[in-house]
This record gives C-alpha cells, structure tokens and sequence, in this order.
C-alpha cells in the first residue's frame, strides 16, 4: 500500500499495511513526512495524529470521526466533505484550509487558528470554537 503526494503524485511511503490507516500510523511512527499527502477517500476513524504535519495534505472524502488532530498542522489542507464529528481539533493549525461542506458536528476547535479557511456549507453543530481565530473564514451557508 502507498501514500501519494497530491502534487507531484511521488510515492511519500509504502508498507505493507492491510489499510491506509494502518499505512499512516506506521508512518507517522517513522517520522515520514505527510505534507502534501493524498489521504482523500481514508478511512481514519478515531486515529491518532497529534501534533503531525499535514500541511497541503488532500483529506477530502475522508472518515475522520473521532480523531485526534489536537495541534496538527493542516495549513493550506484539503478537507472537503470530510467527516469530522467529533473530532479533536485543539489548536489545529487550519489557515487556508478548505473545509467546505465537511461535517464539524461536535468537534472541539478550540484555540483552532481557522484564519482565511473555507467553511462554506460546513456543519458546525454543536461544535466548540472556543478562542478560535476565525479572522477571513468563510462562513457562508454552514449550519
């Protein structure tokens, strides 16, 4: 199994993990870096990625529900239509990032630096934005 770059579509990694979420955890335990990974479509339910380096990275499609991306770096990232309920988002870096029409329902954004990100036609149900920087976010048609 292999992680693409978005960009250039090189080969970031390859083990012969049974899932992408097996592939990334596996990575990100040998300090691979995951910027401008394409991890669109994964399946990462409850996955662990605290403080990981995702800037530029493709997540769109993906099943985020329950992960742990508490002080992650997803600046400039792809995450359109991903699903993030109830997803750990503490002092997520998310400048520029493209959320539009992801599901936020019961995510913890706070201290998220949101600045300049799209969020247009997310859900933000109950979500917490404690202390977030939403300076520029696009807000528009979100629930």
């Amino acid at each position: 199994m292999k992680i693409h770059n978005t960009y250039n579509k090189t080969v970031i990694f390859e083990d012969d993990a049974d899932t992408i979420k097996e592939l990334v955890e596996i990575a990100i335990q040998e300090d691979i870096d995951l910027r401008g990974a394409d991890l669109s479509w994964a399946d990462l339910t409850d996955i662990e990625l605290e403080g990981v380096n995702l800037e530029g990275a493709n997540l769109d499609w993906a099943d985020l529900e329950g992960a742990n991306l508490s002080y992650a770096d997803l600046n400039w990232s792809h995450l359109m239509y991903t699903n993030l309920t109830d997803a750990d988002l503490t002092g997520t870096d998310l400048k520029d990032a493209d959320l539009s029409r992801s599901d936020l329902t019961d995510a913890d954004l706070t201290d998220a630096d949101l600045r300049w990100a799209n969020l247009r036609g997310a859900d933000l149900t109950d979500a917490i934005l404690e202390n977030a920087n939403l300076k520029g976010t696009i807000l528009e048609g979100d629930k």
